[in-house]
């Protein structure tokens, strides 16, 4: 249990940003089930725009300090990737 002043409010913020944080890293995950979905349906169209939408997402992410730089862009290309081979 935090026992000086500081330590209390230092436990207080991290509750606030556990919070915060959690539904942001659900929210990207949310992102990414659509662009699977849509890869899944095979509709290269959707695919697209589930990729276009999820890219910004990711990279608030990093911005954020939820996930780490290089994990977004190795989703990222892998991602591009699939929906590039789901078009041709």
């Amino acid at each position: 249990m935090a026992n000086t002043p500081q330590s209390q409010k230092r436990a207080r913020q991290n509750e606030r940003r556990n919070e915060i944080n959690k539904a942001r890293r659900s929210r990207i995950r949310t992102y990414l089930r659509k662009v699977e979905e849509a890869i899944a349906s095979g509709n290269p169209d959707t695919a697209v725009a589930a990729l276009r939408a999820a890219q910004p997402e990711l990279a608030r992410g990093v911005t954020k300090g939820v996930l780490h730089k290089n994990t977004v862009a190795r989703k990222v290309s892998r991602l591009a990737a699939r929906v590039k081979a789901l078009a041709a």
